[in-house]
């Protein structure tokens, strides 16, 4: 560490966050200062994480669900195996999937991370473009006050790249407008944010994770999802450690939660500039109404699947 960051975690306490009033209002100076302070955060996230490399866990893909890894594995050495990768996952309706894809044995070392990061007192930005949430963390480099943590973004661009996108190629055929991650954690609270309106995401894909533990119930936050092929709509409960990874342009809703807390991860994939496939019309506004639509019918191999795009990041970002 350089004598320029050895102090940064006692500079970054010791920054004024933004008030949450000027922050919803997107005053320029919220962005000046996270582009101000931003390699003094970076380098705060760095020494907090060897500062107490004692105590918080090594993330990496063990902390996946067994069963889940030793597919993607196995397709990884040889993309014909992908099939059993598909099988694991449990359509809702069509563009919607779902599977466990934490492992239940360290789901609670995981969560004493983030636990970690919460009280590590350094300056971070929830996720206000959803609902205004209040609570959470952006996970991307691309976003403003995102959790730096070297060995959380090593885990996070490790899942990204060997799990959700050649998952999300498989099932929802989103190859050539994946390129792009984007990334936050999100909590559902009774008495602060308690649901989601109908909407689409400004992905081509999104993964949506619940962290909470077995023995922390909750009570509503049912998730619908509209099928615009039957007209119907199919509501589904998150249960600890499971995933859904669905379409971006399939509508969605989170009811009120009504007791406890849900946790989740929520990641996107999308192309470079914000593109997206353009499948279907949309009876909904999706958060982000600026992002351009690409029509696509994908036909490539399981070898193209099951590959890391080589471009670049782009420093779009949804919200």
């Amino acid at each position: 560490m350089t004598d320029n960051s050895s102090n940064a975690l006692e500079q970054a306490r010791a920054l004024t966050l933004p008030s949450r009033a000027s922050t919803l209002n997107r005053a320029p100076s919220v962005s000046h200062f996270w582009n101000s302070n931003q390699a003094i955060l970076k380098d705060a996230w760095k020494e907090w994480e060897l500062k107490n490399s004692a105590i918080i866990p090594v993330l990496d893909e063990t902390f996946l669900d067994p069963i889940l890894r030793k597919t993607v594995s196995d397709a990884w050495e040889n993309p014909e195996k992908e099939n059993a990768v598909a099988n694991l996952w449990e359509e809702i309706i069509p563009g919607v999937y779902s599977t466990q894809f934490f492992d239940l044995n360290r789901l609670k070392e995981f969560r004493d991370y983030l636990n970690a990061v919460s009280n590590a007192q350094i300056p971070s930005r929830a996720p206000y473009g959803i609902q205004l949430n209040r609570h959470g963390i952006m996970l991307d480099p691309r976003s403003e006050g995102y959790l730096a943590a070297p060995n959380f973004q090593e885990f996070y661009h490790s899942m990204m790249d060997r799990y959700m996108r050649p998952i999300a190629r498989l099932l929802l055929d989103t190859y050539g407008y994946d390129n792009q991650t984007f990334g936050f954690s999100i909590q559902y609270n009774p008495s602060k944010d308690k649901d989601l309106q109908a909407h689409t995401d400004a992905s081509s894909a999104t993964l949506n994770i619940n962290i909470n533990l077995v023995d922390e119930s909750f009570s509503g936050s049912q998730v619908d999802f509209f099928d615009k092929n039957s007209g119907k709509t199919v509501q589904t409960t998150f249960k600890p450690g499971q995933a859904i990874i669905h379409r971006g342009s399939v509508p969605h809703a989170t009811h009120p939660i009504t007791a406890g807390q849900r946790s989740n991860l929520v990641v996107w994939l999308y192309g470079d500039r914000m593109q997206i496939p353009n499948r279907h019309s949309n009876p909904y506004n999706s958060i982000n109404a600026s992002v351009q639509s690409v029509t696509t019918n994908n036909i490539i191999s399981p070898r193209e699947r099951w590959s890391i795009p080589n471009s670049p990041k782009d420093a779009y970002a949804p919200f």
